[in-house]
């Protein structure tokens, strides 16, 4: 009896361990990817234009699936006004007047696609490429950490009249993003850098951020600056700039998403898939105000490589992770694969309990990285690697290749970047 009854809490102890590193990286009982996202949007077929999105709209408009919608210039969304976008409807992005849409603060966005039918943001070149067309920006009254409640878009291309955001409503709601996809954004800005193809200046806790693609960015592909912003299965593919970016006192969220970066895509300036910092000018800073704090758990952050040594070797892979002073980050159950190293604190952060409290990094799964938690500029990591190498974190280590980590990573059409445990041997070590 005593022997059966060691064999089943063995067996529960196996099946619960099992359990709990499955839940590393993205997850679902099913790929959620398959349906609704575009892996080759390059030879995706859309349809040409049949109306013309421009100017301000004022009023409460619906943009249905039976047109082709053309956005040119600056198309900005005011007064208070609606832009409710029905699923599957295909909106075009005109590279020659550098097309961008702006959801200004108070104004809502509903786009609401659906797995089997997603809406499409893309460009109207016949040969796509990153930086055809700007984005989208989305606008909302959200605290953010600057002195006074407000601030407004950099670029020169936008009214900064019409792109302020930011106040004292955590709770507000900037309308909906599910089931869309925005392909080839990130246009270079007049007197500045590349457009983010999904910027969020103060978005509130209510808006709806769910499966939404960004592939092929010039810029940064989830600028989230300030807000409450909740963000859940966001995925972010090949893309030029940071994936996921996060400053100005942002109070964020973001689970079960994906960053898949390639070495030879990657701006090699300050290029990674996960930023924290709190600001961009120190001076700037209302420090009474919360600084940036994120909760980021089940990402899978993965470079994708022929040769990740080599690529390493040869300098074109950083970083998939940077934590900048003065912020907060939890990072929890999820996978980082193929990076130089996982992460890198900032070298302003004195490595000390009070900081190192403020940085939680638990139950992850590092793959194939040129170390794993590092200093920035230090030449001695042993403290930090040692601190979340201790077992009271449950970080796991290990060294296989991509294709022997993910389910399906190699999949041209239906990916599948959830954690393959039957292929791999994971180790503390």
């Amino acid at each position: 009896m005593k022997t059966k009854l060691l064999f089943i809490w063995v067996f529960l102890a196996v099946v619960s361990n099992v359990s709990a590193q499955q839940e590393k990286g993205i997850f679902g009982p099913s790929n959620w990817l398959n349906n609704w996202t575009e892996f080759k949007p390059a030879k995706a077929d859309y349809g040409e234009a049949t109306q013309i999105l421009a100017g301000n709209i004022t009023v409460n408009t619906r943009l249905t699936k039976k047109d082709v919608y053309i956005i040119q210039g600056n198309v900005y969304v005011t007064n208070n006004a609606v832009l409710t976008i029905d699923p599957g409807t295909i909106i075009i992005g005109d590279a020659e007047s550098r097309a961008t849409l702006i959801i200004t603060k108070g104004a809502q966005i509903v786009a609401e696609g659906l797995e089997t039918d997603p809406i499409v943001f893309t460009s109207n070149k016949s040969t796509k490429k990153a930086g055809d067309w700007g984005g989208i920006v989305i606008l909302g009254d959200a605290p953010i950490n600057k002195f006074g409640l407000y601030s407004s878009v950099n670029y020169d291309d936008l009214d900064p009249s019409l792109t302020t955001y930011g106040g004292s409503n955590p709770a507000s709601s900037s309308g909906v993003l599910r089931f869309v996809r925005v392909e080839y954004a990130g246009k270079k800005a007049r007197g500045a850098d590349n457009f983010d193809a999904i910027l969020l200046g103060g978005i509130g806790n209510k808006t709806i951020l769910e499966n939404i693609m960004v592939s092929y960015a010039a810029g940064d592909a989830f600028d989230v600056l300030g807000g409450e912003p909740v963000m859940e299965k966001v995925v972010s593919y090949r893309c030029n700039g940071i994936d996921f970016k996060f400053t100005l006192g942002a109070q964020a969220k973001i689970d079960n998403s994906l960053a898949i970066r390639s070495s030879y895509i990657s701006n090699s300036n300050g290029s990674r898939c996960l930023d924290i910092s709190s600001y961009i000018k120190k001076e700037d800073v209302d420090f009474t105000k919360k600084q940036t704090s994120v909760t980021a758990t089940n990402l899978t952050l993965a470079n994708d490589s022929d040769d990740i040594d080599a690529d390493i070797k040869a300098g074109l892979v950083k970083e998939a992770v940077f934590v900048a002073e003065n912020t907060t980050l939890v990072l929890r159950k999820s996978v980082i694969s193929g990076f130089n190293p996982a992460v890198i604190l900032d070298s302003k952060i004195d490595i000390n309990d009070k900081n190192l409290k403020k940085i939680r990094i638990e139950e992850m799964y590092l793959n194939f990285c040129k170390g794993n938690i590092f200093s920035a500029g230090s030449l001695n990591n042993e403290d930090l690697e040692s601190y979340y190498g201790n077992s009271v974190f449950f970080n796991l280590m290990s060294k296989t290749s991509n294709l022997e980590t993910f389910n399906d990573f190699a999949n041209p059409r239906r990916p599948d970047f959830r954690l393959a445990l039957t292929k791999i041997t994971a180790s503390t070590k």
